[in-house]
């Protein structure tokens, strides 16, 4: 009987182990030095889960780009989406949730559309889609947040 617990408690403390090692956190910086500055990391995964940061439109300095423009942001912003989903080796068909804050929703609809059925070529993520009086910089006009599952 002992000889049974013996086994049984060796296998479930190895059971957590291995899972403790599959959970720990693998964080993603696109711009290091502007996370560092603002005091964020743009992307963490844990598991199959993986939380991207609300991406502005900016340049590897953290400069906004595109100022007035919001269809070129959302674009923008999307890019660096993408290159933070790659970087785990997920794609937009990965996205569960997808959270859109904007200073001009009435223009982010106008723009949108088009764009987001081209890379949500399956089902669209759920989300929520608020209009904010303003972002970290006035010259944004346009932050996005991400949640994507991994199967691997």
């Amino acid at each position: 009987m002992y000889l049974k617990l013996f086994v049984f408690m060796t296998l479930a403390c190895i059971s957590l182990v291995s899972q403790s090692e599959e959970l720990k956190p693998e964080y993603f910086s696109l711009r290091p030095e502007v996370e560092k500055a603002y005091g964020y990391i743009h992307a963490v995964k844990i598991g199959n889960d993986v939380k991207i940061s609300g991406a502005v439109s900016m340049n590897d300095d953290g400069s906004p780009t595109a100022v007035g423009d919001i269809e070129q942001q959302m674009i923008n912003v999307y890019a660096d989406l993408q290159k933070v989903l790659e970087h785990y080796e997920l794609g937009f068909s990965n996205v569960i949730v997808e959270n859109v804050f904007t200073t001009d929703m009435a223009a982010f609809l106008e723009v949108s559309g088009d764009y987001r059925n081209k890379i949500y070529k399956g089902e669209f993520p759920t989300g929520s889609w608020l209009e904010v009086k303003g972002l970290a910089l006035p010259e944004f006009m346009i932050e996005i947040e991400l949640e994507a599952y991994s199967p691997h």
